[in-house]
């Protein structure tokens, strides 16, 4: 149990989708911390809104909410499960944001919510930039020349006082995002909008730039009571100017004196003492390499990428201590788990070197620039182990998955070498390389780079070394080349000998203590040296499996295959094997020290795989479940002998070449997009030809799509498949036929005998745009019954065909009515965590059970497609062009996405809303006052199919512009364009995007080179207006559509992944009416009904639903017969409702709950009596207290000055308009007119709703006093629109007749409605309401 008692329930905010600057090293952190409160008795909520991670898993978190991350999101959730404490500091800088959000607002402190770990003031003194800068000056810890600014011409002030080139950094940001180096006031203005726009304070701070310094990190950690340690130093290879995720990092830090490094680690220890942080916390310091000067350059008082790091580098884990000091403990009462021995407040030492290399993300985008500055731009890591910095270098790069094995690249350019080695790119290492070996001397490349003489002096090494291995090879030499990190390959292509002698490998054990203790947890890498730890290990007599990872996060392998691995692992070891695990990721659950039995941080390379599978000597390896990194070694480990568990390498090959899978699929009588397999431009040009443009192309063995393209003409063909072949690649260019049909993926899990479907997805986007950037929606919502069975037996068919042994993943096309096979990939696919934690089926433990030996039918699910429950879960990608701004984001073949987010709920633009949400695209309707712009550019062939999207558009009240052809073809359907001459700067566009008169645009020109500049132009200045651009017309239909539903994040069902409904409920409902107001009745005694507010939007719906204004439901009270609860048709709270009040009584009289002729129905704005009036036993009109009136503006609210808002003037469209305000419980504004029958009302009524006087709006009633006891009135509800009747309006608007001298108080007061008449008596004692009740009829319904 925690040592402070009073934790019970503990909410735990995840970081969202893996985006460059926030990957998977929270999921890794997360996923910790939830263990140690799991651990700990702790009751424990967790909030995230990534399907992909190990963290949502069921068993991690009690309740588990995959909803999108925002304030009024996290708001609901606590006042639903009422935790007591907040953990925010696991869940990276969107975590740290929104628990700060709700901290500033007092909504933790009105809830009794506290903060675990770091408090609020701290976390401001930390992150606001301001705030930092003074509370380092009152330590005398220096910091770089700076200051504040909150506008761009503060920040071009400060810049010419401290001078140019100056450092933007944008506080409560991640990954540097918005920030950057200007040299000159123009990159200024631009980068200080951009760092405005991102800083969720708008705040920025401007800093001298000191370019050369080296850049040094601290990652420390700190207990309640002030205990404090410094747990790893790191070190940038490159110097201060280089984002430190875009750094090549060395651990422990390398070049420092001992001086140095205890003036550093003194410097981080005062500050996260004087900060008052508790837990762990990252400090970059600024060191001028010529003397002892140092400057703080930035503090994180959370667990961040580095913390990752640090955590993989040293053995000490940083999140589950930071989680532990949380619940109380300190670090002289934690446990290393490392050495069983010692205890958290030893300091880890390192007797080896850690190097982290990055993974960018340039390979996915031609042409983009490679400049690497201060804000991220790599979407992944690996990290390697060695005795030195060459052999950790040697491993960290060929385990990159970069096509290398040395540091030999071939140049970007034909520049001269000295002058590429002032770019600061992603080549800078190799070139740096290439300078050594071509005479550069260490003191000129020191010059020109700033990288400390350590470093290249290092290279130089590994250059002599290539040169003497090309003059011949000897047994030493071979030795030191191994020693030094050179693969056999690349020693063989170095000296052209290929019979080498051979040298074991060895394996070191990290132990956090520099071998001072013995280690308890095997986690290797590999020397060689003489001893190997590994093999010295006792084993357990276990049969042992390996397991091979996925590698680094990239663009198309993300953390859903960690995860994939993960539960592989855990299945393995529940089944009785020793489970080995090889990967080289530090930011993944499947690189923890305690996930496996054994953890080798060695690259996924087949010689570095070979030589542990001779330690360990497994019973089979699989491959299944690392991507395509793992998929690839397949071919090499079958040819030398070792098993493969589940499907073979022979089902593998066939799956992945064209002519045998051809071949199969005619067996079957299954078609796919007629293609052919190419080596040469000729080829491809001829194969395209003969099929017809447009053809696809891409490579075969690959992920993500890489270099995969729809080309329109010869031309366009010809550049691509010169970039392709240039590449190196060794296996056919695939040439088919494009189709662009309704898309769908299947997963399959086969015995070879029978097969499991677990889900049928079915993309928004057709054929065209890759599976991992189209939104794909589980169950499929628009596939026939015949077809779906189609679909079911050809996978059946495949599944076993091939083999299958474990999961397969099917895509298909449908085109015409005729299915269409696009590929078959015989591994776990990117889907399988998100449809495993919808449908309850655990693909990845029951795939695994089958590679060793389980049937199908004994896995306890059946076998064919299991039930759908009643859900639709949609999963919607996400980009990070936000740093990468040049980038072109138009959606295609080739994947570009970094990450993904799912929606959850009852109805599928329920589901499309949340998604979309958590994704971070705005889905609000217009409202009056604020105009809503969307700007359309569409290709000839699309003007047939954008039709219907503008007249959607057009129909929700959005302003449209377009460009010439495209507007021609609007306005032919009578709808208004704006004409904008193009989407160039020079025609207007950017500052129609700047004066926020367009939301979204929506273009699909940017496939072709010719527009593609302009395109990539127009996307960067959306972005940095925040405006959202579409180049797939489904995904924006698919907005317009669930902007027109009316969802919004307060009127959405939160979703418990742990508790889901497994079937669709029996709903009884009565609906009835009042005076033609006429809503629907649910009994809710029990309160088990979950989200009326999203059930409302369904329910009322009077095409799809039921019909009604409004949800009313029937609950328990303690202080009447009834409470009554009201939902409007939009999903808004009402708080009372006369006309629904009335019925409430009928309703509870002639259901036999209450007798006589009196029910008290406690509302919203207290307990209210009714009096009922039978006829024939049944109730026919009730007359209802409603309560007493206010007129002061507070109550409603409302802006008006003064205590009574009577006969105050509103402007509205630019007209007077005299109004009085009235609060029954509900606010009400009257508006009194000569005629009202005549009025607009759909188009003044949601002016009045929504005008900024009324903050929470509000209901507006617009009257005609026809005679002093006779009132007509029409009624524009807020949530609900014109209705028929509203009682508390009739209420109100007899109110602001007596108090305008219209009408007498006291006396019956007639308000003639649209449907009928209501009577109104308004004393001094409050208000009665007497009308009709009727029940129309009775029913049920499943939802």
């Amino acid at each position: 149990m925690p040592l402070c008692k009073d934790i019970k329930k503990v909410l735990v905010i995840g970081s969202g989708p893996i985006v460059i600057g926030q990957a998977a090293e929270f999921d890794y952190a997360g996923a910790q911390a939830c263990r140690v409160l799991k651990e700990a008795g702790v009751n424990v909520v967790l909030v995230n809104s990534n399907p992909a991670t190990i963290m949502t898993d069921k068993a991690l978190a009690d309740e588990i909410y995959l909803e999108p991350l925002n304030v009024t999101t996290l708001k609901r959730i606590i006042r639903k499960e009422k935790p007591d404490s907040l953990l925010a500091g696991l869940g990276g800088q969107t975590g740290l944001t929104l628990a700060m959000q709700l901290s500033a607002d007092g909504f933790l402190q009105e809830n009794g919510v506290r903060l675990l770990g770091t408090d609020a003031t701290a976390i401001d003194r930390a992150e606001d930039r301001e705030l930092f800068k003074k509370a380092m000056e009152e330590i005398g810890q220096p910091t770089v020349p700076s200051e504040i600014a909150h506008t761009v011409e503060a920040a071009l002030d400060v810049a010419q006082t401290i001078g140019y080139p100056v450092i933007v950094r944008p506080a409560f940001t991640l990954g540097g995002a918005g920030g950057g180096v200007a040299e000159t006031p123009a990159q200024l203005a631009e980068i200080a909008k951009t760092g405005l726009d991102a800083s969720p304070i708008s705040q920025i701070l401007v800093e001298r730039y000191i370019y050369g310094w080296k850049e040094i990190e601290f990652e420390t950690m700190r207990d309640a009571i002030g205990n404090v340690i410094a747990v790893c130093s790191m070190e940038n290879v490159d110097p201060v100017g280089v984002h430190t995720g875009d750094s090549i990092v060395v651990a422990p830090a390398l070049t420092l004196s001992d001086r140095e490094l205890q003036m550093l680690r003194s410097a981080s220890l005062e500050i996260i003492s004087s900060l008052g942080i508790v837990g762990g916390c990252n400090c970059q310091f600024a060191l001028n390499p010529d003397s002892f000067e140092y400057a703080v350059i930035e503090v994180n008082p959370r667990v961040s990428r580095s913390s990752a790091l640090a955590s993989k580098a040293t053995g000490y884990p940083i999140a589950k201590i930071t989680t532990k000091i949380a619940l109380g403990y300190t670090l002289d009462e934690i446990k290393n788990d490392i050495t069983g021995k010692t205890c958290a407040c030893f300091e880890p030492a390192l007797d080896y070197v850690v190097v982290k290399f990055p993974k960018w993300p340039f390979d996915k985008f031609a042409g983009i620039s490679r400049r690497l500055g201060t804000q991220m731009k790599a979407t992944g890591e690996v990290m390697a182990i060695g005795n030195s910095f060459e052999a950790a270098l040697m491993k960290a790069v060929r385990g990159a998955e970069i096509s290398l094995d040395t540091l030999n690249s071939l140049p970007i350019d034909g520049r001269d070498v000295r002058e590429r080695l002032a770019d600061r790119d992603d080549h800078r290492l190799f070139t740096v390389f290439e300078a050594l070996k071509s005479g550069v001397s260490p003191a000129e490349i020191h010059e020109i780079t700033r990288i400390d003489l350590f470093f290249i002096c290092k290279l130089q090494n590994l250059a002599n070394l290539e040169k003497d291995l090309a003059s011949g090879l000897t047994p030493a030499l071979y030795e030191k080349a191994k020693r030094l990190g050179y693969p056999d390959s690349a020693i063989r292509r170095i000296t052209g000998v290929q019979n080498l002698p051979h040298l074991t490998a060895t394996y070191k054990m990290v132990d956090t203590c520099g071998a001072e203790f013995s280690a308890q947890t095997p986690y290797f890498y590999s020397t060689h040296d003489r001893a190997c730890e590994a093999r010295a290990l006792t084993r357990s007599g276990k049969p042992c499996v390996m397991v091979l990872g996925s590698g680094p996060v990239r663009i198309g392998q993300g953390i859903e295959f960690d995860y994939s691995s993960v539960h592989c692992v855990w299945t393995l070891k529940k089944l009785g094997y020793d489970v080995v695990i090889v990967n080289n990721n530090p930011e993944t659950v499947s690189t923890d020290y305690d996930t496996a039995d054994r953890l080798y941080f060695e690259p996924l390379c087949a010689e570095d795989v070979m030589n542990i599978f001779e330690v360990e000597k497994p019973i089979g390896v699989v491959v299944a479940f690392g991507g395509q990194t793992a998929i690839r070694l397949t071919g090499y480990l079958d040819s030398h002998g070792i098993p493969i568990l589940g499907t073979s390498a022979e089902g593998i090959d066939i799956a992945e070449d064209r002519e045998r899978f051809d071949a199969l699929l005619e067996t079957y009588g299954i078609k796919r997009p007629k293609g052919f397999g190419v080596m040469t431009e000729a080829e491809a040009e001829a194969a395209a030809e003969d099929l017809g443009y447009p053809v696809l192309l891409r490579p075969s063995y690959v992920i993500g799509g890489q270099n995969m393209t729809i080309v329109h003409n010869a031309e366009h063909l010809r550049r691509y498949m010169r970039r392709i072949l240039a590449s190196g690649i060794q296996n056919p260019v695939l040439v088919d036929k494009y189709m662009m049909g309704a898309e769908l993926e299947v997963d399959v899990i086969s015995d070879g005998k029978d097969v499991l479907i677990p889900g049928v997805m079915q993309h928004i986007e057709r054929a065209g745009v890759h599976s991992g950037d189209s939104i794909a929606v589980y169950p499929p919502y628009h596939i026939s019954d015949i077809m779906m069975h189609r679909i079911i037996e050809c996978s059946e068919k495949l599944a076993l065909s091939l083999g299958t042994k474990g999961l397969v993943n099917i895509q298909y096309l449908i085109w015409q009515n005729e299915l269409y096979v696009i590929e078959v990939n015989p591994r776990a696919s990117r889907t399988v965590p998100y449809i495993s934690k919808v449908t309850g089926v655990p693909m990845v433990d029951l795939a695994t059970r089958v590679m060793t030996g389980t049937a199908v039918k004994d896995l306890g699910f059946g076998t064919g497609l299991c039930k759908a429950p009643p859900y639709f879960a949609v999963k919607v990608p996400v980009f990070s062009f936000e740093k990468l701004t040049d980038a072109n984001s138009y959606l295609g073949p080739e994947m570009k996405s970094t990450g993904e987010v799912l929606g959850i709920g009852r109805t599928l633009n329920e589901a499309l809303f949340k998604g979309l949400t958590a994704a971070g695209l705005a889905t609000a309707a217009p409202t009056p006052g604020k105009e809503t712009g969307v700007l359309i550019s569409v290709e000839e062939h699309d003007r047939t199919e954008v039709l219907a999207l503008a007249e959607k558009l057009d129909a929700l009240g959005m302003r449209l512009f377009a460009t010439p052809d495209t507007a021609m073809a609007i306005e032919a359907l009578g709808i208004d364009v704006t004409v904008i001459p193009s989407v160039s700067e020079k025609d207007g566009v950017f500052e129609l995007l700047d004066g926020g008169k367009i939301s979204y645009i929506v273009y699909t020109g940017a496939a072709y080179d010719s527009t593609v500049d302009l395109y990539v132009k127009l996307h960067r200045h959306a972005m940095q207006a925040g405006v959202p651009c579409f180049t797939s017309l489904d995904t924006a239909n698919a907005l317009a559509d669930i902007i027109a539903a009316g969802y919004r994040c307060d009127n959405t069902e939160l979703v418990d992944i742990n508790h889901m409904r497994t079937e669709r409920t029996l709903l009884r409902f009565a609906k009835m009416e009042a005076t033609g107001d006429d809503y629907i009745f649910i009994e809710d005694f029990d309160g088990s009904l979950n989200c009326p507010e999203s059930l409302s939007i369904t329910l009322c719906d009077r095409h799809y639903g039921i019909g009604g204004f409004g949800l009313v439901l029937l609950e328990k009270s303690e202080i009447a017969d009834c409470r009554m609860r009201v939902f409007n048709r939009d999903g808004s709270k009402g708080q009372v409702a006369g006309n629904s009040l009335r019925n409430v009584g009928k309703y509870l009289h002639d259901k036999g709950y209450v007798s006589g002729e009196t029910v008290t129905v406690e509302t919203e704005s207290g307990v209210r009596r009714l009096r009922l009036y039978l006829t024939d036993g049944a109730v026919s009109s009730v007359t209802a207290d409603m309560g007493v009136a206010s007129l002061n503006p507070a109550s409603l609210p409302c802006t008006f000055p003064g205590e009574r808002a009577v006969n105050v003037p509103l402007r509205i469209h630019d007209r007077e308009y005299r109004v009085t305000c009235v609060s029954m419980g509900n606010p009400h504004c009257v508006v009194f007119c000569d005629r009202i029958d005549t009025l607009p009302l759909a188009e003044l009524g949601p002016s009045f709703e929504n005008a900024p006087e009324f903050p929470e709006r509000t209901n507006t009633e617009f009257v005609r006093v026809v005679n002093p006891a006779t009132l007509k009135m029409r009624v524009f509800e807020r949530g609900n629109g014109e209705t028929f009747a509203c009682g508390s309006g009739a209420c109100a608007a007899v109110v602001a007749a007596v108090e305008n001298g219209y009408c007498e108080k006291g006396k019956d007061i007639t308000v003639k409605v649209r449907g009928g008449n209501l009577i109104v008596r308004y004393t001094d004692d409050g208000i009665t309401l007497t009308g009709d009740a009727k029940l129309i009829f009775t029913g049920e319904i499943r939802y």
